[in-house]
Order: structure tokens, then sequence, then C-alpha cells
């Protein structure tokens, strides 16, 4: 368990602070047509009746005129003996001869693409295309493990955002451990699962939104922002940091804390968030080399006296 003066110089350090519902418990602590259909039928009957229209048999003194064609016109001469009923209508005499019906072609039919059901052929497609923001993009946030000052770890994120992300199942309100003993309350990602597992504290508790801290501790392997995870080195940070940066010495528990980045890559994080870092001993390291190097003195990250306990990264703070 951390103490009270380890955590709150850690937050100090980096900037962030203590909201005033976190107060309370010590630091942080409530954190195609046919073309027959184009012409008309009345056209194709009419072509017939003129075609077909010709004076009685039994009359054999006054014989039918043959119509004859005329450009692309008809003209037929008017019977005398029909009623005035069967008479052609002169615009029917005047009528364009309807162009040639064409026949079916005896081609095949490309057949039709089959519809797409949305109980089967949907189900792949949805697969390959994920929409963005979605439950498959928060598998993939939770499979690469990487926490950014962005999107759902966001400083205006809340519960229901993680929840919506990485699944409900997988995402658990609860109370974490904060310092002297106190419990905090806040949303745990794969809380069963230690290399998974991820603390999100909320500076508004009650309505469980505004992302105020981000806790990587434990056996986690999450990676935050700027490539920081547990179990660096004070050289492999250093490589990150792009320059040595200020230390904390060693407390009685054996952990000292990230005071300064001086100025580094790590001072600096895309989305406006800030990072703290605590650094425990070898538990091997000897009690003289711990008291050369003690809490109430600050040391620069190559000094020979951290160096010489080689300390490692035990917990990595993100907050805002």
């Amino acid at each position: 368990m951390r103490t009270v003066g380890v955590r709150a110089a850690l937050l100090g350090g980096i900037g962030i602070d203590l909201p005033a519902t976190l107060l309370s418990a010590c630091i942080v602590s409530q954190l195609g047509i046919n073309p027959a259909a184009a012409v008309p039928l009345a056209s194709q009957q009419q072509l017939a009746q003129t075609q077909s229209a010709a004076p009685d048999a039994s009359d054999q003194s006054a014989p039918a005129a043959k119509p004859r064609r005329k450009g692309s016109k008809l003209t037929t001469p008017t019977n005398p003996d029909l009623d005035a009923d069967d008479q052609l209508a002169p615009s029917q005499m005047q009528q364009q001869m309807p162009a040639a019906v064409s026949q079916p072609m005896s081609a095949p039919v490309k057949p039709t693409r089959p519809a797409v059901h949305a109980s089967t052929d949907a189900a792949p497609a949805a697969a390959a295309a994920p929409a963005a923001g979605g439950p498959r993009a928060g598998a993939a946030i939770a499979g690469a493990r990487v926490v950014a000052c962005s999107g759902v770890f966001s400083k205006d994120s809340s519960h229901l955002r993680l929840a919506m992300t990485f699944d409900t199942k997988n995402v658990t309100f609860t109370d974490v451990n904060g310092d002297n003993g106190a419990k905090v309350p806040a949303s745990v990602l794969f809380a069963n699962d230690p290399k998974r597992r991820l603390e999100v504290w909320w500076t508004n508790p009650a309505a469980r939104n505004t992302t105020y801290l981000i806790v990587i501790n434990g056996k986690s392997t999450w990676t935050a922002p700027g490539g920081m995870k547990l179990g660096l080195t004070l050289a492999q940070l250093e490589k990150l940091n792009h320059k040595p940066f200020k230390v904390k010495g060693f407390d009685k528990d054996g952990t000292a804390t990230v005071s300064d980045w001086d100025g580094g890559a790590l001072a600096t994080l895309a989305g406006g968030c800030k990072s703290g870092l605590s650094l425990k001993a070898d538990p091997k390291a000897a009690p003289d080399a711990l008291a050369a190097a003690p809490a109430d003195k600050e040391f620069s990250s190559s000094d020979p006296a951290l160096r010489a306990v080689k300390p490692e990264v035990s917990e990595i703070l993100i907050g805002y």
C-alpha cells in the first residue's frame, strides 16, 4: 500500500489538482422492358383492321379498291356499303405504320444477383467493415492495450462510454485502493484479469464521468502515452524522454517518484494529459544503497545512487 506522502508527491509533481470530491479520503478517495410493349395494342389492332378492310364479297358490282402504300401512310377509300360506325376514322387512315415488333432473343438471360439476407450474408459484411467507435473498435483498443489522451480515455469520457466500448461485462464500477487504506470509487476494466486490468478514476464519482486519473499498476500490460510501461528501467525511461529526468528518492517502502521530466518528451503528451511514475527498488537492494538516495532529496535519473538499486516502474498515473 502506498503512503499518503508518495501519492501526494507524485500527483503534485505532475501538476494534477485534487478535486474537492476526492479530498475527503486523504489524497484521492472519491476520485430491361420487352420491345413489343413499346407499341400500343390499339395501334396494332387498327393496322390489322386497315389491312383487312374490303367490300362485302356478295357485292360483285362494286369491287373494293386495294389500299396502296404511299410513303409511310395508308390511303383507303371509304366503302359506301358500310354503316357509319364501320367506317375508318380519318385519323386511322392517316396513321403512321408502327415499327416492326422485335421478337424475343433466344440467348440466355444473365441471372440476377440474389438479395443479401440480413441474418446470413450481412453478418460477414458487417464484420469486414465495423462501424467506427463500435464494439470491434473497443476490442482493438483492448487488444493493443494502449492508453491515449483521447477517445475513450479523453478528459470528457465516462463509465458509460467505457462500457459501450469494451462491453458492459468488462467494466466494473467498484472501490479501489487509495492512499493510507482509503477506498476510491472507480471504473475498472477487466477487473478479474491482472494483465488487462486498468483503473479509471472520475472527477465526478457520483455521475461517473470526467476522467481524473488513469492508473496502471500490478501486473497490467497496458502501455501509457509515450510508450511508458510497467517494469521499465531508468535507462529505458531516459530513452523515451530523450534525456535524464528528476526523481525523488526512496521512502521506507523502497518507492521513489518521478518529480520532473525536465523538459523531455514525456513532459508534454498529446491530448493535454500529464504522466507520473512510481519506481520500485530491487527487492535485493542493500539497505545502505537505499539510504544513499532518501525520499527527502531529489536526484537525476542518471545518478549512480539511483542506478545502484536498479529501480523499475511499478505504477503509472495519467491525469488531467
